[in-house]
């Protein structure tokens, strides 16, 4: 996996991406990501990259003819890739589009955007989707940039020690991640529940999974309304759900009908 990440912020981008997992990831060959300064592309002495919009209004717009030259760079000596601009008028980043870029693409150009925003033109021209990390505006792309890049590459084989310290993780399965705790057992008069101290896998499995039902169900009721509860094939998985819905409507005070 080869990410570029086009911004006016290089030393930003480069003190999160190049440390920690993802750095050691990039050190061991598994992945590659490479912050280009915008600046470098410019054709006058001031390296200016913005000025004022067509139409008037406050503020100033990145011009295209920078932005291209860079990204003409990048996909001339890397290759053709995915080319995202974040921005907050793009689709929703979820678990599931960054499972989807993840399988889809082996290359990714993150453009990222300040002032008031980008020349359409270079948009229409060079980008093949924008995408927004939320329903609020930041002052330039780098950190949803960074989001993007790490949520998509922690997928990449290697990078972390097993599938699984990704795939139990919130959002994966439509469903937020149960309760963790580490030693010691008992911290300010608060004791790790029992059944993580039994040594019993099984019923630890099914409690973790019944803690996840019920976090999702009284946290993103949102997302419980979309989870399938048709996967559950055996009785012991749907006594599992069942479980978690009496505990719920009970710690709530709630009658439980089966209905969140």
């Amino acid at each position: 996996m080869r990410i570029d990440i086009l911004t006016l912020f290089p030393d930003s981008v480069n003190a999160m991406m190049n440390v920690s997992i993802l750095g050691r990831a990039q050190e061991r060959g598994y992945i590659t990501i490479r912050s280009h300064q915008i600046r470098e592309y410019t054709t006058n002495k001031q390296m200016q990259v913005d000025d004022y919009p067509y139409g008037g209004g406050r503020g100033a717009v990145m011009q295209a003819d920078p932005l291209y030259r860079c990204w003409a760079h990048v996909t001339e000596v890397h290759g053709p890739g995915r080319t995202i601009f974040l921005s907050p008028c793009g689709r929703t980043f979820t678990q599931d589009v960054a499972r989807e870029l993840h399988a889809a693409y082996g290359h990714l150009i993150l453009v990222c955007g300040h002032y008031e925003g980008v020349d359409q033109r270079f948009l229409d021209e060079c980008v093949d989707e924008e995408i927004s990390v939320g329903d609020f505006v930041l002052t330039g792309g780098e950190i949803p940039a960074m989001a993007v890049a790490d949520a998509v590459c922690r997928m990449v084989p290697g990078v972390l020690p097993d599938p699984e310290c990704f795939q139990e993780e919130s959002h994966w399965n439509g469903l937020l991640e149960y309760p963790q705790y580490s030693r010691p057992a008992v911290w300010r008069g608060r004791a790790v529940p029992e059944v993580l101290l039994s040594g019993d896998h099984g019923k630890v499995a099914d409690w973790r999974r019944k803690e996840s039902y019920k976090r999702t169900m009284r946290r993103r009721p949102d997302l419980f309304a979309r989870f399938d509860e048709t996967q559950l094939t055996t009785k012991a998985e749907k006594k599992v759900l069942q479980q978690a819905k009496d505990e719920l409507a009970a710690e709530d005070g709630e009658t439980c009908d089966g209905v969140f």
